[in-house]
């Protein structure tokens, strides 16, 4: 019993922030086309040095390779994008690069020949920013592990929970009726009321 107390409390206390935030993402998810929102566009056109201009006519025709680290530094002070490792798209005529990131995406695109830089950013706000780290969209490997982690010390919340529920049952009549509701009531809408 100490030790069943002990691993409720502690994956509760773990996994409390993850599941505040979760369940208010949850909320803003689910009344997204309600939530108004208008997503700020910044458009920007820069050129490269000569010396950079270079640099990419030597670089491959093809490929998914990231930038080198002149050209992100370059990038980076002309246009405010951090393209980092992200992997870019090579062409003859242009070298593509799309950063995505949770509530926000970017893209740039330089014109190999002139070394034109055509950059957009897109920021969608912040209902956008925690919805998108509610899915784990465009957030990275950390944040991948975390919600892993956050999940598993959910799922041991809820099963030391159940275990002490049928613990403490036979001194709470109402504990396996509600227990029995929160059960049958997605299966219900699941079942009767969603068009699958």
């Amino acid at each position: 019993m100490k030790q069943l107390h002990s691993w409720h409390w502690i994956s509760a206390a773990i996994s409390l922030a993850g599941m505040f935030v979760f369940a208010i993402t949850g909320i803003t998810l689910n009344h997204a086309s309600s939530i108004a929102a208008e997503p700020i566009v910044v458009t920007q056109s820069a050129q490269l040095p000569g010396s950079l201009i270079e640099r990419l006519r030597e670089a491959p025709v093809s490929g998914n390779t990231p930038l080198p680290e002149s050209l992100r530094a370059e990038l980076d002070d002309t246009v405010g994008i951090d393209a980092g490792t992200a992997p870019a798209e090579w062409s003859e005529a242009e070298v593509y690069v799309a950063v995505p990131g949770p509530g926000r995406d970017a893209w740039i695109s330089i014109d190999r020949a002139s070394g034109k830089i055509e950059a957009e950013r897109t920021d969608r706000g912040w209902v956008s920013f925690f919805n998108d780290l509610h899915k784990g969209r465009n957030t990275g490997t950390a944040w991948f592990w975390l919600i892993d982690i956050l999940a598993v010390a959910c799922v041991v919340f809820t099963f030391t929970g159940l275990l002490l529920l049928q613990l403490h049952a036979r001194h709470r009549p109402s504990t396996w009726p509600l227990v029995g509701l929160g059960t049958a009531l997605p299966l219900i809408i699941i079942l009767f009321f969603m068009h699958l």
